[in-house]
């Protein structure tokens, strides 16, 4: 699951106004010191965001991300007092090197 993130992130990231949310999600899921349920949360949305047969199929231009970006900006919504400024430097530093 990983690797197909970063595949798609890279596809998408500069279609996505809130990259540097989704990355700092992504870094919060993996981090060994947030709470289980954070994590079930976050990579729950990571996994709809990566897998490309979901509700709205991401094969349409524009329309194929609108559902995984909802998914993504309930689950940071969510869970956004677990994603600490280390996640949030660490996104933006992907960024830089995407």
């Amino acid at each position: 699951m990983q690797r197909s993130f970063w595949r798609k992130l890279r596809r998408v990231a500069a279609r996505i106004p809130f990259a540097e949310d989704v990355l700092a999600a992504y870094y919060c899921a993996f981090d060994r010191e947030t709470p289980l349920h954070v994590k079930a949360t976050l990579v729950g949305a990571i996994a709809y965001f990566v897998l490309p047969l979901d509700a709205i199929p991401d094969v349409l231009p524009v329309l194929g991300f609108t559902d995984d970006a909802a998914v993504l900006a309930t689950a940071i919504k969510l869970v956004a007092g677990h994603i600490l400024p280390a996640h949030k430097e660490a996104a933006r530093d992907a960024l830089n090197r995407l």
